[in-house]
């Protein structure tokens, strides 16, 4: 799945860009980046630890992100 996302805020550093797509915004040719990675980034800027673990019904660990990693975007 391949799809731009924009992030503001929060401090996210300005005038950053991160990656690069093709000239038909199709593919990524710079930096291609996972799902969870915008998940983890995202949890990050809002201040929880996307390694964070909720227990479901049984009672087991759950991570909030499985395997991603904040993008590094930060001020």
């Amino acid at each position: 799945m391949h799809f731009p996302a924009v992030l503001a805020g929060t401090g996210v550093r300005g005038d950053t860009v991160y990656g690069r797509t093709d000239k038909d915004a199709a593919w990524a040719d710079e930096k291609p980046t996972k799902v969870e990675d915008l998940a983890a980034t995202i949890f990050t800027a809002l201040g929880i630890d996307p390694e964070f673990r909720i227990h479901d019904q049984q009672g087991r660990p759950v991570p909030l992100v499985d395997d991603g990693k904040p993008l590094p975007i930060f001020a």
